[in-house]
């Protein structure tokens, strides 16, 4: 187990550019860490994602929000939507983590929403050694494709809203793709972004329990 005593503001190289990112930690020696991929239109301030982090961190685990765009890439919609280069950033920052010695021990799990889920398992799928848990807030795993998801052996954990029922629908089916350890949570009286009261809170523990289980 590695500590951390203080929180950092980091810059994580990707080709050309670099992409803000919020290194974070337990007050107690760290037994893994969980590196977040936003949402369309999300970044590292998310409220929704920052408030999950904070549950993970008092369970023991290290946390990391990154931007995947720049202010510049997220003025495009389309990118918001384009996987692979969702992937790709997911794949710099897990380079990034390899190289730093506080980083490069600890197990790693991948937290996605909304299109962060595709380009979670996606993740997954490229490092199966490396990634050891992922769990999707009101995701579209789907985004990542049913060649790809029938490949994934890492534990998956797809938590969807039961008033979101577009969304479930397509939950189900990369359900019945997905490969390995997997379980699909239904959330009673939650929409899209899990806005009512105690929902979000639901999410937070049982992305806790998930993670704890498998890092």
């Amino acid at each position: 187990m590695i500590r951390q005593a203080s929180n950092e503001t980091i810059r994580i190289p990707s080709g050309d550019i670099f992409l803000e990112g919020m290194l974070q930690w337990p007050s107690q020696p760290a037994s893994g860490i969980v590196v977040f991929a936003h949402g369309s239109g999300s970044s590292r301030l998310s409220p929704r994602n920052n408030f999950v982090a904070a549950e993970l961190r008092q369970s023991g685990l290290a946390t990391l929000l990154m931007d995947l765009l720049t202010l510049e890439e997220d003025a495009d919609y389309t990118n918001r939507f384009d996987i692979d280069i969702l992937t790709d950033r997911l794949l710099d920052a897990m380079s990034y983590l390899d190289k730093e010695a506080v980083t490069a021990s600890l197990p790693v799990g991948a937290f996605g929403a909304s299109t962060g889920a595709a380009a979670a398992l996606r993740l997954s799928a490229a490092l199966p050694d490396r990634v050891a848990a992922v769990v999707s807030r009101g995701g579209r795993p789907d985004l990542a494709g049913s060649e790809i998801l029938t490949r994934i052996r890492t534990p998956t954990l797809l938590i969807v809203g039961s008033l979101d029922t577009p969304v479930i629908e397509l939950n189900e089916a990369a359900y019945r793709d997905l490969g390995g350890i997997k379980e699909i949570r239904i959330v009673p009286g939650a929409t899209h972004l899990f806005e009512e009261p105690g929902t979000l809170e639901q999410v937070a523990k049982l992305a806790a329990a998930w993670f704890n289980r498998y890092l």
